[in-house]
Parts: C-alpha cells; sequence; structure tokens
C-alpha cells in the first residue's frame, strides 16, 4: 500500500487519520450524551469527562495532522458521473468535517478552559493539558456568565457534527451500493 494520496485512491496515512479521527469520534458522540446524563454525584462522571477531554484534544491533534496532510496531497478525483452540484457537496461536506474536526475541541476547550471550578484535564493520566491562558485567567464571575454559552456552543456543534457524520456515511453508502462507484474505496486499505 502506498503512503501517499494519488488520484486515484487516498494513501496509508491519510486512511488512518481518517479512521482513527472517525472511531474516536464515533465513539464520542456516544460518550458526551452518556457523561452528560450522570448526576453529579455519579462516580463514574469525573472519569469520563477526563476521558471525553482526553479523546478530544486528540481528536484535535489528529485534525490538525490530517488537514497538514491533506494540504500537501491531492485528493482522489470524483467519479466523471457525478452531477456539478454533487461535486460541490461532497467539497463542502469535506470542509466543513474539517472545520468541526478543529472547531469542536476547540470548543470544548474553551469551555473547560473558561469553567468557573478550575478542574485540570489530565491527557489520558499521563500529564497536565494545560487551558487556554486568556480564558483560565479570566475573574470567575466573568467565567460563570460565558460558561453556559461555551457549553451550549460545544454542544450545538457536536450535534451538528452528528448530523453531517450521517450524511456522510449515508453518502458514502450510496456510492457504493446505488451508483456502484469507487468514492468509498478510496478510503478503504
Amino acid at each position: 500500500m502506498m503512503w501517499r494520496n494519488s488520484t486515484l485512491r487516498y494513501g496509508a496515512v491519510a486512511m488512518i487519520f481518517h479512521w482513527l479521527i472517525a472511531a474516536a469520534i464515533l465513539f464520542m458522540f456516544w460518550l458526551g450524551p452518556f457523561m452528560a446524563d450522570l448526576s453529579e454525584t455519579d462516580p463514574r462522571q469525573f472519569p469520563l469527562f477526563q476521558l471525553h477531554k482526553s479523546i478530544g484534544l486528540t481528536i484535535l491533534l489528529l485534525s490538525l495532522g490530517r488537514l497538514a496532510w491533506r494540504l500537501l496531497n491531492p485528493v482522489p478525483d470524483l467519479p466523471v458521473h457525478m452531477p456539478t452540484w454533487e461535486r460541490l457537496a461532497a467539497r463542502a461536506v469535506h470542509y466543513i468535517f474539517y472545520t468541526l474536526m478543529i472547531v469542536v475541541p476547540l470548543a470544548g476547550w474553551a469551555t473547560v478552559s473558561a469553567a468557573p471550578i478550575a478542574v485540570p484535564t489530565m491527557w489520558f493520566g499521563l500529564f497536565e493539558w494545560p487551558h487556554l491562558p486568556i480564558l483560565s485567567t479570566l475573574p470567575r464571575a466573568q467565567k460563570i456568565v460565558i460558561d453556559p454559552s461555551l457549553q451550549a456552543t460545544h454542544a450545538i456543534l457536536a450535534f451538528s457534527w452528528m448530523a453531517l457524520v450521517a450524511l456522510h456515511i449515508a453518502a458514502a453508502l450510496k456510492h457504493h451500493f446505488k451508483d456502484r462507484d469507487q468514492v468509498l474505496k478510496h478510503m478503504l486499505p
């Protein structure tokens, strides 16, 4: 298998980024709502929040790596039979995906950094991940005011991401089963 992308298919590096990030995102779609529904006295809440933050920051780092790799590599050509609107939609969805892969974890990091009660983020229990300096140094009174907005922003973006993932999966399956083209196979080993 080739490491770099070609005009025919994605290379191993792009596939590894794609599937690692996809697995992490799908797990977070379950974990986020699950932990949010736990009572504050549930002993699972603290470790699950730490896990959520660790995975979110990992998604951010992997996404930045994936974006850099994408900028340095060609993208496989879309099938010639695809109508223009579908090509534009496919590209738009990918741009929105890249944006959300970076913005959703950043919104989570901002939320944690501006939390009225400063709880350290221990990245998978290995080391303390720093909070964003501007937000973490705000007075507690300001944090109390902005915290609900940051939490809501993170949640709305995450739910938007869920809808986009569903659309992405549906489109990939449509290409594979209805159109019978190579779009899905571009990203499979």
